[in-house]
């Protein structure tokens, strides 16, 4: 059965009123079935419907995933003097995040991302596969390696953004209308149940390394590559190197284990619609043509198509035109020409990521400005549909992971970012010149590792969180965040959230109401 019937299936067999992802957005709403659970959970085909539909669920929070872990860092906003983008398009609220200008009515993300939604799916699959016989041992185990392992990587996107949520783990099947305020719980209680269920998640797989659906399947790999960031972020809270090195180890568990994990030596050939799947992906969420494109990509972060056309790419030398750069979105979020300009012109990594425009006043290129081009899509009959699988984790986030885990622990990471330098300089890499150490950064090595990732990862949501996990300073450091308004760390509740549950308290620093 492929994706796209399953997805049906799920959609069309349990309608549902979920969590938070709702209509209604109340805090404690449940599933509630148009047929019984019992009809539905009575074949494998059901259970592997509905795993299809939990993934395509968290295909769907990828807007949020990168809006989370990336908006308010460094790397989008307008160039003075202009508050627009270099095209004209305006900022339409977006700025809030870059600007640090968030409040209950601004919040920039809303409703918890709509994480809630899949939870309380991922709750219903738990219960049910730990009380089903229809089911193999091997797919039993593997779903619920895959439930617990996605459950936690909700979980701390909200911890790293809000601190304190609501958790909720039980399969709720009715509705109390009476009883829809619950509080959220403290950090230690959220990183308890993160840390809890990546062990009945690596529990739960076992042997098992094995990759299903093309890497679109969250998988024990995947579950290693959060344990790291999960003990990589306490590690820096307390846990010091005692938990970099269960990151550490988490990380070398996944290049002894999982088969067929590299470096492609091409770039920009990691993010191709036509190379889904490939050896460098330990997890992504996938997209194809007339089943699913990215669409929070079209949204924001490219041009129209019209607009581009009156600028000119220097490297073609040519100017840009509808036909050929029908990029056909909106550039609410244009990528800063200072982020640009801090990647070294060898760096393949530049311009496989950043598409720069600029004028030609008197024959002479001047830059006005920059878009993300990583995720190209694909033309069929001259639209372009984007439809480019989006990465969670690949094998270059393990490398750069695992040196920041060694340098936790007083160990050399030149072995790890050397691998990751000489994958993006190719021909042009110097042994003495880009290598680690010899870079002038390098004398500080946890800013090497941050500008490394920040080179690797641009537009897969993880800066900020990059430089949350390394410690506040860093923030300040490289953001326009300021210590004196040091609450602003933590994003702030929405009102909606906040009305629909009377238990939650705003967090501090930001209006309530």
């Amino acid at each position: 059965m492929n994706m796209k019937k399953k997805i049906i299936i799920i959609l069309s067999s349990i309608s549902v009123i979920l969590f938070t992802g709702s209509c209604t957005n109340q805090l404690d709403l449940s599933p509630i079935s148009s047929i019984s659970n019992a009809n539905f959970w009575r074949t494998p085909d059901q259970f592997d419907a509905f795993v299809s539909g939990v993934h395509a669920q968290f295909r769907s929070n990828n807007g949020a995933f990168q809006s989370l872990g990336e908006m308010r860092a460094d790397i989008f906003g307008t160039d003075p003097p202009s508050s627009s983008a270099f095209t004209g398009e305006a900022t339409q609220g977006l700025e809030r995040m870059w600007l640090q200008l968030l409040d209950l009515d601004n919040s920039g993300v809303s409703n918890f991302g709509g994480f809630y939604y899949n939870i309380v799916q991922i709750n219903l699959l738990i219960s049910k596969l730990n009380t089903t016989t229809v089911v193999t041992a091997a797919n039993k185990n593997y779903y619920l390696g895959i439930a617990y392992g996605m459950r936690a990587f909700y979980y701390f996107q909200m911890l790293r953004s809000w601190g304190q949520v609501v958790i909720q783990t039980d399969p709720v099947t009715s509705v109390n209308v009476g009883n829809l305020a619950k509080a959220a719980s403290s950090v230690a209680d959220v990183t308890t149940l993160i840390k809890s269920d990546i062990d009945n998640s690596v529990s739960s797989f076992g042997t098992d390394y094995t990759f299903r659906n093309s890497r679109s399947y969250w998988s024990k790999a995947a579950t290693l590559m959060l344990k790291a960031e999960v003990y990589l972020w306490t590690s820096y809270r307390g846990g010091g190197a005692a938990d970099a090195a269960i990151a550490q180890a988490a990380l070398t568990d996944i290049q002894t284990n999982a088969a067929g994990l590299a470096l492609l030596p091409n770039y920009a050939s990691v993010f191709a619609s036509t190379n889904r799947g490939n050896n460098e992906i330990i997890f992504a969420s996938h997209y194809q043509y007339l089943e699913a494109t990215n669409s929070f990509i079209p949204s924001s972060f490219v041009p129209q198509s019209g607009l581009i056309a009156n600028f000119y790419d220097s490297v073609g030398n040519r100017q840009f035109t509808s036909t050929v750069d029908n990029w056909g979105g909106l550039l609410r979020a244009p990528v800063k020409i200072t982020t640009f300009r801090k990647f070294n012109n060898a760096d393949t990594r530049k311009w496989a990521s950043i598409q720069p425009a600029y004028t030609k006043p008197a024959g002479s290129y001047v830059i006005a400005g920059c878009f993300t081009n990583k995720y190209q899509g694909e033309q069929q009959s001259g639209v372009r549909y984007f439809t480019n699988d989006f990465p969670i984790y690949r094998y270059a986030d393990l490398l750069l992971l695992l040196a920041e885990a060694k340098l936790a622990q007083g160990q050399s990471p030149a072995t790890e970012i050397n691998l990751v330098r000489a994958r993006a300089y190719g021909v042009a890499y110097t042994v003495g010149v880009q290598d680690y150490p010899n870079q002038a950064i390098d004398s500080n090595p946890q800013e090497a590792i941050l500008q490394e990732r920040l080179f690797e990862f641009v537009f897969e949501g993880k800066r900020w969180y990059d430089l949350r996990r390394m410690g506040d300073n860093f923030v300040y450091g490289h953001t326009s965040l300021l210590p004196a308004d040091s609450y602003k760390l933590l994003w702030p509740i929405d009102r909606t959230s906040l009305t629909n549950n009377r238990g939650l308290v705003q967090n501090p620093g930001y209006s309530s109401f």
